[in-house]
């Protein structure tokens, strides 16, 4: 009988379904992983309630990158975060695969393996998708005199573009809010940025926006007019170059 572990759509939650199943030393056929809330039950298997545990998730990050290495953790961790129901299947299956071969650290290149490919497609979704947001994101200067922005991704992508924008205003105090999943990307000047979960937010607030703010906006959206040659636009390749639903938050269409 084939056993599927439940486990929280979080990467701490996937990492301890892994711990379970990993341990267990049964092969693919006999392991699944599902993600609590996306079930879709199936006969002759046994379901088994798994809660998030810290030290089991810190250990299995610690086993994919000393025996599976660095760059398989990176294609891992980014195919986590998207919102596929298969992925915590598809990671856990990569990394059953992987224990099958001589060298476990080459498993991204087998993608013939079903499971190696879903990885690698999710890890590439997620990871276009940061890359959108590194381009597109808006700031905004609130009455406190702090940055911010608000995204609306399909994956959970705060964390891949945290380094950039850390990088860019090491000494500004900002934050990124993803509506659509609840999280906070905080960052205060001169130190490293943080994750916040399972915060309320008074959303009021985040739409303070400062005068010298509120002018620019105007000015912007006064110079991208000025600058559009009516004649010459090409909505096709617009939507193309930067897709409708990025535009959402961008201050250039509001």
């Amino acid at each position: 009988m084939k056993t599927v572990y439940i486990c929280e759509d979080t990467i701490g939650g996937i990492f301890s379904g892994i711990y379970e199943a990993w341990k267990t030393r049964k092969g693919e056929e006999e392991l699944g992983l599902a993600i609590r809330g996306m079930l879709n039950q199936e006969l002759f298997c046994e379901y088994v309630e798994v809660p998030e545990d810290g030290k089991k998730a810190l250990a299995v990050e610690h086993l994919i990158q000393k025996h599976l290495s660095f760059d398989t953790y990176y294609y891992l961790y980014h195919a986590l975060l998207s919102q596929d129901a298969a992925k915590g299947d598809a990671v856990l299956g990569t990394m059953l695969a992987a224990r099958q071969i001589p060298d476990g650290r080459k498993i991204m290149q087998h993608l013939t393996h079903p499971k190696v490919q879903k990885v690698f497609e999710l890890s590439r979704r997620v990871s276009n998708e940061a890359h959108y947001f590194v381009e597109f994101l808006r700031f905004r200067e609130l009455e406190s005199e702090i940055l911010c922005a608000q995204i609306e991704p399909k994956s959970k992508v705060l964390t891949c573009i945290a380094d950039h924008f850390t990088n860019r205003f090491p000494l500004e105090n900002w934050m990124i809010y993803d509506k659509i999943h609840k999280e906070f990307l905080i960052h205060e000047a001169g130190k490293q940025w943080v994750l916040v979960q399972g915060e309320d937010v008074d959303v009021e607030k985040l739409t303070k926006y400062s005068y010298a703010e509120a002018a620019f906006e105007q000015l912007w959206k006064g110079f991208t007019k000025s600058i559009s040659i009516r004649e010459r636009e090409n909505p096709g390749l617009q939507r193309q170059n930067l897709p409708i639903w990025y535009r959402k938050n961008m201050t250039e269409f509001q």
